[in-house]
């Protein structure tokens, strides 16, 4: 019987990022809205759809091998589990993800020590309690089913709520009075399976070629030819992750260069390099960068 690795792919809001993120890595996976077990194209691997907050818990029992979730509910659940690789992506961005404690926009609450007896609603209720077990302050925790920010005044006089941008908390006038706790995504393996040799080696092999396929994503290729005596004025232009590659074309007046520059400066430095010399100038995509 071929070995197979049990792997968490995260339900819910990380679910397209996961999967786009699979696919710049080299792995296609087919979700279907009736079953929670995907498809992959590696009959090494057998995914299945369980909730980021629950991937650490069926990890830790070694129902799954390896998943993918935040480190959020790896602290909250408080599963003993290998922590592999950091991902940095999220639902909307590369950025982390915060847990914020939050207050209707136009109350009195400027600090956490003004929470004292009052009610606070969240999903993170073990996260939430340590957090005010640090300041000092004892009030009670409620967990909030979901539609959390909606929960106060009347039902609460505070949330601590998951947030990126802050978009939401605004639009329901709320005020951040303090981060509780940022989180990332991480890839997460059961400590049995990671010793494993066969195991550790797939999930290792996953977890380089998905960073991989991260560290791409802000980036593109560029690759031009340049006279000889035009190159250094070229090279001055290019910014690269060390040295751009620089080979000499057939005719050995002309060099062929060819470098990875962040996607967002693309736009200015394509017009500075045409006018400091460079000829059939390509800007291309990548899939992985592995360093």
């Amino acid at each position: 019987m071929m070995t197979t690795l049990r792997l968490g792919i995260p339900k819910g809001s990380l679910q397209d990022a996961t999967v786009q993120l699979f696919a710049k890595a080299g792995w296609r996976i087919s979700i279907s809205t009736r079953s929670y077990f995907p498809g992959i194209d590696d009959p090494e691997i057998e995914c299945m759809l369980v909730r980021a907050q629950e991937m650490a818990r069926y990890v830790e029992t070694g129902a799954l091998d390896a998943g993918i979730t935040g480190r959020d509910w790896v602290c909250e659940t408080g599963a003993d589990v290998a922590e592999i690789g950091e991902l940095l992506y999220s639902k909307q961005s590369l950025a982390p993800v915060r847990w914020v404690l939050a207050v209707p926009e136009d109350g009195p609450v400027q600090s956490v020590k003004a929470l004292a007896g009052k009610v606070i609603a969240t999903e993170v209720v073990n996260l939430t309690k340590k957090y005010l077990a640090r300041h000092a302050v004892s009030a009670r925790v409620e967990f909030s089913w979901g539609a959390t920010e909606v929960k106060v005044p009347q039902l609460a006089d505070a949330i601590v709520e998951v947030t990126e941008t802050g978009s939401s908390l605004r639009a329901n006038r709320l005020r951040i009075v303090d981060t509780v706790l940022e989180s990332r995504t991480v890839f997460i393996a059961n400590r049995g399976s990671f010793a494993d040799n066969w195991k550790r080696e797939k999930i290792s092999n996953l977890v380089l070629l998905l960073s991989g396929a991260i560290a791409a994503y802000t980036k593109v290729g560029i690759m031009l030819n340049v006279r000889k005596d035009h190159l250094a004025v070229v090279l001055g232009v290019l910014p690269a992750l060390k040295n751009p590659t620089v080979s000499t074309l057939s005719d050995p007046e002309w060099i062929a260069v060819n470098t990875v520059v962040d996607e967002d400066i693309v736009r200015t430095i394509i017009p500075r390099l045409k006018a400091a010399g460079a000829q059939g100038i390509v800007e291309y995509p990548l899939n992985k960068i592995v360093l």
